[in-house]
């Protein structure tokens, strides 16, 4: 069992990201930067309401909340589209903010409530935990995508990296692992990620580190992007209608737009910003191809000298600033080669924070599969156009973060923060 202490800490720390990511005057909050996205104003009232229906209302949406049925459907997301969330009459900010505020204390009491063999009141307050920290990566996303002066800073200092290691793999032997987690080691687990069983991978090679923006600069100046010899059937159509050149926010004169703030783009640093078509036409490009996630969990977790899963890549030890960037301060990737003490058994590094890696696999679930709480989190989206991604990005929360973390969109979408790692058969 998680200790209720630990609990309240991640839901405060849940909490404050939140509160930093809104706190801009009520008309801006209103702004929807892309269709894609929500307004601002939207995500933060969503996630007080989730956690109400969670953790007051036993999931139960016929049971009476603080806000009315009309209201409450204003934030269900499958009702409502990202795209048009901006015209809803949400609630004003400070309404929002004090409906966060009064679900977040009636939780904590009951926090406070919970007994030490609660497994099921654990899992339900790690989903709210998961869940407010998905959402405020999301709204990093839309200020990403916002236009106008730069309303966040240059982000936190990160460790230098080695260059060296850019374009570099590592070997894999052939053999079986545990794929995926259960309960009883990961508690806060997701169903998709449920349960462990036994898979036989063949040999790979997989990256040490992701692909860096000098590497995908050199896809461009090959003309990568106008070769359609590189490309899958379907990636090169979304390529000429898209009109894809480059990443997103790389801009015509070399440089980058990252959160309103014009840069020149780092060649250390992994790519981010970019289709699962653009990494799969990269890989062919280079000769190599995609990781399935298979292959990319087993490169993350596995420990062949044991013979058991490690908890991270690196060990036991929970993540912090010496192995992985995470949580979002540093508002981007840090370079290539930057933690070589968070390299997993196999030496791949960088596999957790930094960037969304694209994995050749759609969205499927593993054999035994069983629906949690939220029954709408997963099962919707197994057989629908999605690719898996893995690892997390820099804006990830470490607090929810582990090898069998599943990440899934459409091949087309690249606000996200996403990149790749190449994979080579033996």
């Amino acid at each position: 069992m998680t200790s209720r202490e630990t609990l309240a800490r991640r839901l405060t720390k849940a909490r404050d990201r939140t509160l930093r990511l809104v706190e801009f005057d009520d008309a801006e909050l209103h702004r929807q930067y892309d269709p894609l996205m929500s307004p601002l104003l939207w995500d933060l009232a969503h996630i007080g309401w989730q956690e109400e229906l969670w953790l007051l209302r036993g999931n139960d949406p016929h049971r009476p909340g603080m806000l009315t049925p009309d209201v409450e459907r204003l934030y269900d997301a499958f009702e409502n589209s990202r795209a048009s969330r901006v015209d809803l009459p949400l609630l004003p900010p400070s309404d929002a903010r004090m409906f966060c505020a009064t679900v977040r204390n009636k939780a904590l009491d009951t926090l406070d409530a919970l007994t030490d063999d609660d497994v099921e009141a654990e899992f339900n307050f790690g989903l709210v935990i998961s869940h407010e920290n998905q959402h405020d990566e999301t709204m990093m996303q839309a200020l990403n995508l916002r236009t106008g002066p730069a309303l966040l800073d240059h982000g936190t200092a990160l460790p230098p990296g080695r260059p060296d290691v850019a374009g570099t793999s590592v070997l894999v032997p052939g053999g079986p692992f545990v794929l995926g987690v259960d309960a009883v080691t990961e508690p806060h687990s997701l169903d998709n990620e449920r349960p462990a069983h036994i898979v036989d991978v063949p040999a790979f090679r997989i990256g040490r580190v992701p692909v860096t923006n000098g590497e995908w600069r050199q896809f461009v100046d090959d003309g990568g992007y106008r070769q359609p010899r590189w490309w899958s059937q379907r990636g090169w159509t979304h390529c000429e209608q898209a009109g894809l050149t480059a990443p997103q926010f790389w801009n015509a004169d070399g440089t980058r737009t990252r959160f309103g703030h014009v840069e020149d783009i780092p060649a250390d640093e992994p790519v981010q910003h970019v289709t699962y078509f653009e990494a799969e036409a990269f890989a062919a490009w280079a000769g190599a191809r995609l990781p399935t996630e298979v292959e990319w969990e087993k490169a993350c977790a596995w420990d062949p000298d044991v013979g058991a899963r490690r908890r991270f890549p690196w060990g036991a030890s929970e993540p912090t600033s010496a192995f992985t960037n995470l949580d979002g301060d540093a508002l981007r990737p840090a370079p290539v080669g930057a933690y070589p003490t968070g390299a997993s058994a196999y030496g791949a590094e960088q596999m957790l924070g930094d960037v969304w890696e694209w994995t050749s696999s759609p969205l499927r679930p593993w054999p035994g599969f069983t629906p949690m709480l939220y029954e709408l989190y997963s099962q919707p989206f197994f057989d629908g156009d999605y690719k898996v991604l893995r690892g997390g990005s820099w804006a990830v929360a470490a607090d929810i973060i582990r090898p069998s973390f599943r990440n899934w969109d459409h091949p087309i979408r690249r606000q996200i923060f996403s990149g790749l790692r190449l994979a080579w058969d033996v």
